[in-house]
């Protein structure tokens, strides 16, 4: 192994200890990057390390909370469960986790529904009730700002446009700023990326 494969090796292990992975068994995609000098384990260390510890506008307990709404939009339980514990240890409270679990299904839903609609643009389809019970969003654990928060960062890993725009408004409209919504967004940004790698 040469000394930069070890390295990275390293790298890869502080990282994988960083987020409590106490059973992680790395992927094929994890071992593929491993076994060669792949500088793309250190930048990978290095952005999550950022968006969790070095966030200017979330602080800890936030930034754990949305990357645990990613992990729960991408079905990696692995990961669900480190961030669900690192969360906890940030004060996170079970009714918040049990909130952050609900928001990304309602998202789930609300992004696969409004990007038909949108998709089709037909005033049959957009003039019809929704229908869909959307009671948690009125009186959230969380807040109502980091609610919209989190629906928004769930809703830009979905790809859904309408939903996009409303909850970046939303957010806005609760005294947040661009700054926090740029920065919530490249958090979700980046654990996508690093369950592309652990998965």
């Amino acid at each position: 192994m040469s000394e930069s494969v070890a390295i990275q090796n390293e790298t890869f292990v502080n990282l994988v200890n960083d987020l409590k992975l106490t059973d992680y068994t790395p992927s094929a995609n994890a071992q593929a990057l491993l076994a060669v000098d792949a500088r793309y384990i250190k930048d990978l260390k290095i952005n999550v390390g950022n968006v969790l510890n070095n966030a200017q506008y979330l602080n800890r307990k936030e930034s754990l909370l949305l990357a645990l709404s990613v992990a729960v939009n991408e079905k990696f339980d692995v990961l669900k469960e480190a961030f669900t514990t690192l969360a906890t240890e940030a004060g996170a409270t079970a009714a918040e986790i049990a909130e952050v679990i609900a928001a990304t299904s309602l998202m789930n839903t609300n992004n696969v529904f409004y990007r038909f609609r949108h998709f089709m643009q037909k005033d049959f389809y957009t003039n019809q009730p929704a229908g869909i019970k959307m009671s948690i969003m009125m009186n959230p654990v969380l807040g109502k700002e980091f609610f919209e928060l989190l629906s928004l960062v769930v809703s830009s890993i979905n790809g859904c446009e309408m939903c996009v725009t409303s909850h970046e408004q939303s957010v806005l409209q609760h005294n947040s700023s661009e700054s926090r919504v740029f920065e919530a967004v490249k958090l979700g940004a980046v654990i996508k990326g690093l369950i592309t790698v652990l998965s």
